[in-house]
């Protein structure tokens, strides 16, 4: 019956009508973008296709970006990094960095495999990782990853954690102006007007205490999660307290951040003693951060508020022709470069565009155009306009050479990237799926039993509209769903118009763009697997300890044993040996005996100085000798992974014998160990 109304209504015929062609095959999808790597994405991502190739193509490159970011560390699970090496103000020996949390549990969130988000959840609050080295809005990340997946438990597991950490920025809190201030530095945002005009526009790396939309926007989530999560544990004394928190933020932010005279909203200096600012004095100049209250509904839907948008879009101000400038062109110190790394140029915000927050601007704009009213001068064209140029800085080189690598930041004028370190190469300090799932695609997650859709496409004429596009096996409070757009029912052949299905059957269909809702009963999650590697180890000289054939360096060694994983040329990663005809091996000492049942090797391949063994097998040490215990057939996977299983044995060492092929080196990127 469904079927004959929805025919019915989408003008689809009945009769002797082709049956409706299957969905997207995610097998396929996946070996074309992933290659010999697709197993782990086919398992575990929401697979998205639209019109428009190139937001495709960013679409599972940022896929492949997150999995590059998954650090392994063994017992205490995964977590995701920031930049793919080593920085040297990161939380050693761990490569974390909490500035960016909020960003990978957007993205982590859409996992079907729920086991990457609830690791690194468990390691900020549990495990120390969050300790507050910059700003984050990370309590409103663990309720916005409980809109998706509906798990009480783990929104819950932390909340006195969560608490302590929010009083403990009382530090920064000016109890006089009743606002939060801080360093911009430790707001992972150096450069900025605020620092480099305490500093008389003569530094700015470090100074400019101020009062910022960006650390108020993000205690007021927090305090606004912790009150959700409490009135959900049945706290209503803390539920009422953190709310009055958020409310009081809220007017403050209102009251004193907002600038009349820019129509933004702005920094406060909040320096006392500085010869170059006066404590409370506004900043003379916008920025893009003003933005940010939009991005935790801060801000009352009054058109007041909603002018400030027209500055994102006048070329005299923050609309740059590549990107969005991080402070207006009129500033004195617009794109003056402070900072270098020898001759090449380091981080600022005085100018270039960062994917770090277009993306919290365009999380805000979705949210001003799903649900206010007053939308000043920005259109659903504009928002994709945005998305589509945001899109086009993923891309590096021309013609042929062009290669997806996202760096730190880019001038906005040419869109070429600024820093160029080879730190800043596949940098994960950004979001961009979530970007997809919640505002093209228009899944807006909610707490209860509901599924909203309202994707933010122009309609149909509009240089900015999509034909087509369809986001599939989303994970959704227990549920998978399927979202498709079809303008004219030409490409799926389904009807025209816009469909939810929830695990692979249609409750919901609209014939034209707009939001849509259906009832979608919660369902328990799966259980997380979570295998334990026995062979990590984070700090070398300690046990597992690494020891191999040939190239013996330290770190190169202890490069196949740190938890990483990816296979970009551009950052070399794993073991590498010499290059050489004779038989290399890798051998891992635990120290003690551990049981051992399976293995699973990544090995990189370029075409060129690197190829996969042609033959290998694995040994342990066994009664005082080595023992052969896998002898696979052919060669091992390149550029994924190769997975060894034996009988359960009881060894202190393990070693991987390999005959190299053609005489090229070997690059083992990662040696994982199970005992299951």
């Amino acid at each position: 019956m469904r079927a004959w109304i929805n025919a019915l209504l989408t003008g689809a015929a009945l009769i002797g009508a082709a049956p409706p062609p299957p969905a997207m095959d995610n097998h396929r999808i996946a070996v074309q973008r992933f290659g010999k790597d697709a197993p782990w994405y086919e398992r575990r991502i929401p697979f998205f296709e639209s019109a428009d190739p190139r937001i495709d193509a960013v679409y599972y490159y940022r896929w492949s970006l997150f999995r590059a970011h998954q650090r392994d560390l063994g017992e205490e699970g995964f977590i995701s990094t920031e930049f793919l090496d080593d920085v040297d103000w990161q939380r050693h020996p761990y490569a974390s960095l909490n500035d960016a949390t909020g960003f990978h549990l957007a993205e982590g969130r859409w996992l079907n495999d729920r086991r990457y988000a609830d690791d690194y959840i468990d390691f900020m609050y549990a495990g120390g990782g969050n300790d507050r080295h910059f700003t984050d809005y990370m309590a409103d990340s663990v309720w916005g990853r409980y809109l998706v997946d509906g798990d009480r438990e783990a929104a819950l597991r932390h909340l006195p954690v969560m608490r302590h950490i929010y009083r403990l920025w009382d530090e920064k809190f000016d109890f006089d102006k009743r606002l939060y201030f801080v360093e911009p530095l430790l707001d992972a945002t150096e450069y900025t007007v605020s620092s480099i005009d305490a500093s008389g526009g003569k530094d700015g790396f470090r100074g400019g205490d101020a009062f910022r939309p960006s650390i108020n926007s993000y205690m007021f989530a927090n305090a606004r999660a912790l009150s959700r999560l409490a009135a959900m544990a049945g706290d209503e004394a803390m539920a009422r307290d953190y709310a009055a928190r958020a409310e009081a933020i809220r007017g403050h932010v209102l009251a004193d951040l907002w600038s009349e005279k820019l129509t933004h909203f702005i920094d406060r200096h909040q320096s006392r003693k500085n010869p170059h600012v006066t404590y409370w004095e506004p900043i003379r100049n916008r920025e893009l951060v003003g933005y940010l209250p939009w991005m935790f509904d801060l801000v009352p839907d009054e058109a007041r508020y909603a002018q400030a948008w027209r500055h994102l879009l006048d070329p005299a101000s923050l609309a740059g022709k590549a990107g969005m400038r991080t402070v207006e062109v009129n500033y004195e110190y617009y794109m003056r470069q402070y900072r270098y790394l020898g001759p090449d140029p380091e981080c600022q915000w005085n100018g270039p565009v960062w994917p770090y927050q277009t993306t919290q601007v365009l999380i805000g704009l979705a949210n001003l155009l799903d649900h206010y009213q007053s939308l000043g001068p920005v259109t659903r064209s504009d928002y994709m306009r945005l998305l589509r140029q945001y899109t086009a800085l993923h891309y590096q080189g021309a013609g042929k050479a062009k290669r997806l690598d996202l760096e730190e930041d880019y001038h906005p004028e040419t869109g070429q990237p600024i820093v160029g370190l080879d730190r800043s190469h596949h940098y994960f300090h950004s979001g961009y799926n979530d970007l997809i799932l919640t505002g093209l695609v228009g899944i807006r997650p909610r707490a209860d039993d509901v599924l909203e859709v309202n994707p933010l496409l122009p309609e149909a004429g509009d240089p900015q509209a999509l034909a087509w596009f369809r986001a599939q096996d989303v994970p959704y409070h227990g549920r998978r769903i399927a979202v498709t757009w079809d303008a004219d029912g030409s490409h799926y052949g389904r009807g025209k118009g816009l469909s939810i299905e929830v695990d692979g059957r249609e409750v919901a269909r609209r014939p034209t763009l707009g939001r849509l809702t259906t009832a979608v009963e919660s369902a328990r999650n799966a259980t997380i697997d979570r295998p334990i590697n026995r062979a990590v180890q984070l700090v070398r000289g300690q046990f597992p300890k690494g020891s191999a054939s040939s190239n013996t360096d330290p770190e190169n060694i202890h490069d196949a044993i740190d938890g990483r994983l990816w296979f970009f040329p551009e950052l070399p990663n794993g073991w590498s040996s010499a290059p050489s005809p004779a038989g290399q091996w890798y051998a891992i000492d635990f120290g003690k005996p551990v049981v051992l049942g399976r293995a699973e090797l990544a090995f990189f391949a370029d075409g060129k100085g690197f190829a996969v063994p042609r033959g290998y097998r694995l040994q342990a040490m066994i009664g005082g000798g080595w023992k052969t215990i896998a002898t696979p057939r052919g060669s091992p996977v390149a550029d994924g992974i190769t997975f060894l299983r034996w009988p359960a044995i009881r060894t202190d060492k393990v070693r991987l014998l390999m005959t190299p092929k053609g005489g090229k080196a070997i690059r083992l990127v990662e040696f994982k160990l199970f005992q299951d």
